[in-house]
């Protein structure tokens, strides 16, 4: 029997990098996946995957969710884990970034986990139960990065903690990650950056970039019952780079 057997769950941006790692595992482990993504090439591809659903939505739009939520509970009558990964980054410098920039960097990683937890903890208020677990990044918790990106993974977690004692007394646990810089389409522009590259691996402890399938072991433990009593939770993977 898998660890999540029988369990509904939702993986936004779970058809690319760390969140089609998520999907393959979770159905692995007995999961039905709901794979949420803009990108619906990358959708196609995810749903051949046994006991895994692909479908578009706009993780920023509040009609989006509310509609992909219901169709969920109208099919499956419940849904049991959200993973708040999709989101965007920026290799921008300060005198560089503008407005648009800003906005856009907090409505994808920031406005969109709220969006997420707001339509799916009422389903999950009703069932006594739920699991939640949100993807931040270790720049929101060292002084690494003053830019968008950092600053809208920062709110991320700040909304985690608040979801966490809010939620709380329904048995809805909310925990979050911080990973540190891991090889998924979304990190691979880093690689044209070579000495910038170089530099991160020799930073960091292990001496290495992660891997999506090392974070999705990790939010496997979060999502899954082994981890009932443990909410409000954030977990650091990135080598040890944020130990120094």
């Amino acid at each position: 029997m898998g660890r999540l057997q029988d369990k509904i769950a939702i993986i936004t941006g779970g058809a690319s990098g760390m969140g089609a790692a998520m999907a393959k595992l979770f159905a692995k482990e007995g999961a039905t996946v709901i794979a949420a993504d803009i990108n619906e090439d990358n959708l196609k591809k995810v749903s051949e995957q046994e006991n895994v659903e692909g479908i578009k939505l706009d993780i920023t739009s509040d009609e989006d969710w509310a509609n992909a939520v219901q169709s969920v509970i109208d099919k499956y009558g419940r849904i049991d884990i959200l993973i708040n990964n999709a989101g965007i980054t920026s290799n921008k410098q300060l005198n560089d970034i503008t407005e648009n920039d800003w906005t856009l960097l907090h409505k994808i990683n920031s406005f969109g986990p709220f969006l997420g937890i707001k339509h799916v903890a009422k389903h999950m208020k009703e069932a006594g139960k739920g699991s939640i677990v949100n993807t931040s990044s270790y720049t929101a918790i060292i002084g690494s990065g003053f830019n968008p990106y950092s600053a809208s993974k920062g709110s991320l977690r700040a909304i985690a903690r608040a979801a966490a004692v809010d939620l709380g007394s329904y048995n809805i646990r909310v925990n979050t990650v911080f990973p540190g810089v891991i090889e998924t389409p979304m990190t691979a522009n880093l690689q044209e950056y070579k000495e910038a590259m170089d530099h991160l691996i020799q930073a960091t402890p292990m001496k290495r970039l992660g891997q999506p399938e090392e974070v999705a072991n990790a939010i496997l433990f979060l999502a899954s019952d082994e981890a009932s009593y443990i909410t409000g939770g954030e977990l650091v993977i990135d080598g040890g780079y944020a130990a120094q």
